[in-house]
């Protein structure tokens, strides 16, 4: 498949058909080639839902999909979009790549912590969030240019945010602190 302007859709490991379903309906396609889009690549995992890619076909944009694969990273270093779930492996890992992020939570998960971590990084301008209902609202208003590039990754700096984050003291450890020994 040639990526001229792509979007990549992950659920991760889990269920999610109502973000798979959410991207695949007609209104979300033309709002994606209005916004210039010309691929959509859909990593299901374990979801029943699956994309009818002739129904891009009739919006001019290729869709392709598989059920899982372990790295993504060929998929977020070619995607001009990545519309991911909730998880946190998911968004670091897009963030890291420095690609433009649009979260959609899944609101049907009890105790929906996802739903915190995503609108704390909404906040600071790392990415916007969504619903599956509200997906394409959000693409139509989102200005990309004005998203803040997430810093590099420091694993002590990370250990720091988590634990401001969680509500922990300050910590004083580092990660060049642990020793190995045999």
């Amino acid at each position: 498949m040639k990526y001229n302007r792509m979007v990549f859709v992950t659920v991760g490991s889990t269920l999610f058909d109502a973000l798979v379903e959410a991207v695949c309906k007609r209104e979300c396609l033309q709002t994606l080639r209005k916004l210039g889009y010309t691929s959509l690549v859909i990593q299901l995992g374990k979801g029943n839902f699956i994309p009818d890619k002739s129904a891009g076909e009739a919006e001019d944009i290729e869709i392709e999909h598989f059920p899982y694969k372990p790295n993504l990273a060929e998929y977020l270093s070619k995607a001009d979009l990545v519309i991911s779930h909730a998880g946190s492996g998911s968004i670091f890992e897009t963030l890291r790549a420095q690609r433009p992020l649009v979260v959609v939570v899944n609101t049907l998960l009890m105790d929906n912590h996802q739903s915190e971590l995503a609108d704390e990084l909404a906040e600071r301008q790392y990415l916007y969030t969504a619903s599956p209902e509200k997906l394409v609202d959000t693409m139509r208003t989102m200005k990309l240019e004005t998203l803040v590039p997430y810093p590099s990754s420091e694993p002590s700096a990370l250990v720091k945010t988590l634990d401001q984050f969680l509500g922990f003291a300050p910590s004083f450890r580092s990660v060049s602190d642990h020793r190995y020994t045999s």
